[in-house]
């Protein structure tokens, strides 16, 4: 990746004296939309991981072309056991790992190789704004949104979550850097539909697993409470529109996993009593 004539060089961030020791890993299905900008942004990284789960628009060929390592799984285990795999093919001292639609910017570029050049702390959490429908949301809960994404690999694993996973730090202390990552992650509405029915039913079927129930009354209450501590809580009425369409999705997206959930409990306990003495 070094080779690569990109969006790191024309930042002349290669002038930094931190040696390089860094390994990008990236899951992906169906992401040749995204895959190149993402790709652009992290061109002064030593290896570039991309772990593809059955893609069928050309994603893996794209990736080989843009210099990373491609690897594919047949079978999907979830967001986190699926970034697990990723994380054990990487070889670098740290680690960062990206989802395709996001993008690291020069400022962020430059902390990263500063900070693994430095002893202070084995993880950092990076701040992160999303774009909704072409528009910055800068409230709604959404900023600041503070991840855990850079870590030496021996330090960190993710949780075995099926959505909604998130890094894990096993050893040492964190600290934060202040430049921002860039999220594309809902280009158009129908891109939030697609999300939301998918991540509601691997969180719903997750809980369900866990034996958690709910009822119809907490689906609702849930939406309430979601639109309310967003809209009004978190300022999402001064991103004007787009707030208002934000908490109303997130409201939606509350109501959606629970009751999913509530149809899940609803069908266990059909075929429990069909099935019974």
């Amino acid at each position: 990746m070094r080779q690569r004539l990109g969006y790191a060089r024309r930042c002349s961030i290669y002038l930094l004296p931190a040696p390089l020791s860094l390994s990008v890993i990236i899951i992906t299905r169906n992401e040749a939309g995204n895959l190149a900008a993402c790709l652009d942004s992290v061109a002064f990284a030593d290896e570039v991981i991309v772990l593809d789960a059955g893609s069928t628009d050309g994603t893996p060929d794209l990736a080989r072309a843009l210099g990373a390592t491609v690897h594919g799984t047949s079978d999907w285990p979830g967001f986190g056991p699926q970034k697990n795999r990723a994380l054990a093919l990487a070889s670098q001292a740290w680690v960062l790992s990206l989802d395709a639609d996001e993008r690291v910017t020069p400022e962020l570029a430059e902390q990263i190789l500063a900070a693994m050049g430095r002893d202070s702390a084995q993880a950092y959490d990076i701040p992160r704004l999303t774009q909704f429908c072409g528009r910055w949301i800068h409230h709604c809960g959404w900023t600041p949104d503070l991840v855990l994404r850079l870590f030496r690999r021996e330090s960190a694993r993710f949780s075995d979550d099926l959505v909604h996973e998130r890094v894990v730090l096993l050893q040492g202390r964190k600290a934060q850097l202040q430049g921002r990552l860039l999220h594309f992650s809902y280009p158009t509405p129908t891109h939030y539909w697609r999300k939301l029915e998918r991540y509601s039913q691997a969180w719903a079927c997750q809980r369900h697993l866990a034996g958690q129930r709910t009822t119809m009354w907490r689906a609702a209450l849930a939406g309430v409470v979601a639109f309310t501590r967003s809209y009004v809580f978190r300022l999402g009425f001064l991103d004007g529109a787009m707030g208002f369409a934000v908490c109303a999705m997130q409201a939606q997206a509350a109501f959606g996993k629970y009751f999913a959930l509530y149809c899940l409990n609803q069908k266990h306990d059909h075929s429990t009593n069909s099935t019974g003495p």
